[in-house]
């Protein structure tokens, strides 16, 4: 009669070492896999581009279209965000100048909160959803049905043809939507006092000048254009990663939106902050 003994089993221990493993595995080694994939193709976005300018090679009619793609995408979603904030600002500002005496000051609060943080982070939020979320959509396709490998095959560079031209478009296209969304806030706030809240013309552009200057727009415009290069480069590269079929390119632009949204409120926040250091707020 033969003796039949059970599997030795394991200890703890090694189980909890193992799941520790597939942990790092799965979630921190590929996040910083894909981070450091990410970076790689954006230094090798950004050469190409100034190298495909200076030496002429660059594809100026799919920067042309790209543009008109993302300017058509964003621009009515970013005019129906900014008009909102533009309210909320001038009505929660209101509300407390007008308990300590102080409706005149709605303009500079207006130009502090639209110039310096609405206008970036409105750009943010639209750069990284509608038009990041589109470029992610249509470089997952054309990786999916194998056009990429294709390009590679004829001896077509992707990086040139199709990641550059989109990564200038999208710094193009941030930086005016950020000046459309400080034109179309300055000019909400400045309705919605004069007629909703009963102030002055004179006094809410006096306080606006006092208080927003023109380097507060200057790093506004800055910021835009830096957000438009990492969600162009983050969208770029997670369609380009894209795998699985249909449902890869949904996963690849859900990533795309939630990682560029998280990176550029990340660096919205440190470039506030060392500004802030750099140039405190003063009255002209």
């Amino acid at each position: 009669m033969q003796s039949t003994k059970s599997p030795p089993t394991r200890s703890r221990f090694a189980e909890a070492v193992d799941w520790t493993k597939d942990l790092w595995d799965e979630h921190p080694k590929k996040s910083l896999e894909t981070f450091g994939r990410q970076i790689t193709m954006g230094f090798q976005a950004i050469t190409e581009l100034i190298v495909a300018i200076f030496r002429r090679r660059f594809p100026f009619d799919e920067f042309v279209r790209q543009c008109a793609f993302m300017s058509n995408t964003a621009a009515a979603p970013t005019l129906l965000v900014a008009i909102p904030i533009a309210v909320i600002v001038s009505i929660q500002v209101g509300a407390v100048a007008g308990q300590v005496g102080a409706t005149s000051f709605i303009g500079a609060a207006n130009g502090l909160g639209i110039i310096q943080q609405g206008a970036p982070l409105v750009t943010s939020i639209m750069i990284a959803g509608a038009v990041g979320s589109a470029v992610c959509a249509d470089l997952g396709s054309r990786t999916i049905r194998e056009e990429i490998d294709a390009m590679k095959v004829m001896g077509v560079d992707p990086m040139r043809r199709l990641v550059a031209p989109r990564l200038g478009a999208a710094m193009l296209v941030s930086f005016l939507l950020c000046g459309f969304v400080v034109f179309v806030g300055f000019l909400t706030g400045y309705m919605f006092n004069i007629f909703a809240q009963a102030g002055t013309p004179g006094s809410y552009m006096s306080t606006f000048a006092s208080f927003a200057v023109t380097r507060d727009l200057a790093v506004a415009l800055l910021k835009s254009v830096i957000f438009g290069l990492l969600a162009s480069i983050i969208a770029c590269d997670c369609g380009l990663n894209a795998r699985g079929g249909p449902g890869g390119v949904a996963n690849a632009v859900n990533s795309a939106v939630v990682s560029s949204a998280i990176m550029l409120l990340g660096v919205n926040v440190a470039i506030t902050q060392i500004y802030a250091a750099v140039f405190p707020p003063q009255v002209v």
